[in-house]
């Protein structure tokens, strides 16, 4: 029995969408995008040299075949990125509408969407009277802040003083299908802003929202204010059983590393290690070291998107992939005979873009522990098949393994 690893680097992905033309940065469509083509490019420019320098250098991901599943899913050769691969790789396609986290993942698991998601206007107020009121009466308070789209730093910039003179919860919303509250976890409480978002998580769900996100944060007026690791995600069930559940049920450990719990309401997984991003790799390479045979350890990094791509932090987003990496090497020392290792992406989120949301593209599908082959377009859903083959699992949902 052997074990699998499926890595999400979170936003990483590598252009192509088919229908990017149906998806919308500040009116502007997404055709083009390429998070990591449009990366490696500013690189070589010269654009992206602060905090690092030089082309992109991704030798370990370039080795598993990123430069050739670019040029697969875009056509774009990217600079720096043109190793002779040792790895397997391709290019997949999402069929989901909509370019946010539970959509690419719950499709990675085998599960495509098959609702349209509700979305909050980009109007003030953005939230219904009734959620409104439902979020005072959970939080006791009288009113909330925000009320509107935004950025989640923009947000805390204008809102966080405000905050903790009164009291009231922060709650704005973005492109995706999703409700924010923000709170300071010393002046309003880490617990309190749990129980807030749990209370209300229900009425949002009935209502095809995809998650209630806990944002907490720490710092004053004078200092600023920064979000913390303590995220947490209030995510509606996937409607049917996914590569996690397959797993869970037949018996074999489910390693969770990062937001993976939270997106799947925690159905499906064994344990969960939650952190910064230095953390989690540091979870997954202990992994690698001690997870069982027929495990699945299903981790998600992702601070490429929160941290870099929202921001549009180019040289940021470009120091951060070098990071990870890195520490490849250190990760791969630990694996067995007959492992296998996927990493692959759940959307865009191109920091040369337009706009500060998620981004419509194609994503990498890299294989170590399969030989060196090319996989071709593939599926999201091929993803959680192949997963299942490898492991030996009776279940494969709605994908074919590319095994």
């Amino acid at each position: 029995m052997t074990r699998a690893f499926l890595v999400v680097m979170d936003s990483v992905a590598i252009g192509g969408a088919p229908d990017a033309d149906q998806f919308f940065n500040d009116g502007t469509p997404d055709t083009g995008a390429n998070t990591v083509g449009h990366i490696a490019e500013a690189c070589a420019e010269g654009q992206a040299d602060t905090g690092r320098s030089g082309r992109l250098q991704l030798p370990n991901l370039d080795r598993l075949g990123l430069g050739l599943a670019i040029r697969l899913a875009s056509g774009m050769v990217a600079p720096g990125l043109g190793a002779e691969p040792w790895g397997a790789w391709g290019a997949a396609t999402e069929v989901s509408r909509g370019k946010d986290t539970p959509s690419g993942h719950w499709e990675l698991a085998g599960v495509p969407v098959p609702f349209d998601w509700t979305y909050f206007p980009d109007e003030e107020p953005a939230f219904p009277a009734d959620v409104t009121a439902a979020i005072c009466d959970a939080a006791g308070t009288d009113a909330i802040l925000g009320n509107k789209r935004s950025s989640g730093t923009v947000i805390l910039e204008e809102l966080g003083a405000e905050h903790v003179k009164t009291g009231l919860p922060i709650c704005y919303t973005s492109a995706d299908s999703v409700l924010q509250i923000a709170a300071h976890e010393e002046h309003f409480g880490l617990q309190r802003l749990y129980d807030l978002c749990e209370a209300i998580a229900p009425m949002l769900h009935e209502r095809r929202v995809g998650r209630v996100i806990a944002r907490p944060f720490l710092g004053d007026a004078e200092t600023g204010f920064e979000r913390t690791v303590n995220r947490r995600d209030f995510a509606l069930a996937a409607p049917e059983r996914t590569l996690l559940d397959w797993v869970y049920d037949a018996g074999r450990a489910m390693h969770a590393v990062g937001k993976i719990g939270d997106i799947f309401a925690h159905r499906g997984v064994t344990d969960n290690a939650k952190g910064a991003d230095v953390d989690l790799m540091e979870a997954m390479i202990g992994l690698g070291g001690t997870a069982e045979d027929g495990s699945l350890t299903f981790a998600n990094f992702v601070e490429f998107d929160s941290k870099y791509g929202h921001r549009r932090d180019v040289a940021g987003y470009a120091a951060h992939l070098e990071w990870f990496d890195a520490q490849l090497g250190r990760f791969f020392d630990t694996l067995k005979e007959g492992d296998l290792v996927i990493f692959t992406a759940d959307h865009g989120n191109d920091p040369t873009w337009v706009g500060t949301d998620h981004t419509r593209e194609r994503v990498p599908v890299l294989c170590h522990g399969i030989g060196t082959r090319a996989l071709g377009q593939i599926g999201f859903t091929d993803v959680a098949a192949s997963v299942a083959d490898h492991l030996g699992l009776s279940e494969r949902g709605a994908g074919r393994s590319f095994l």
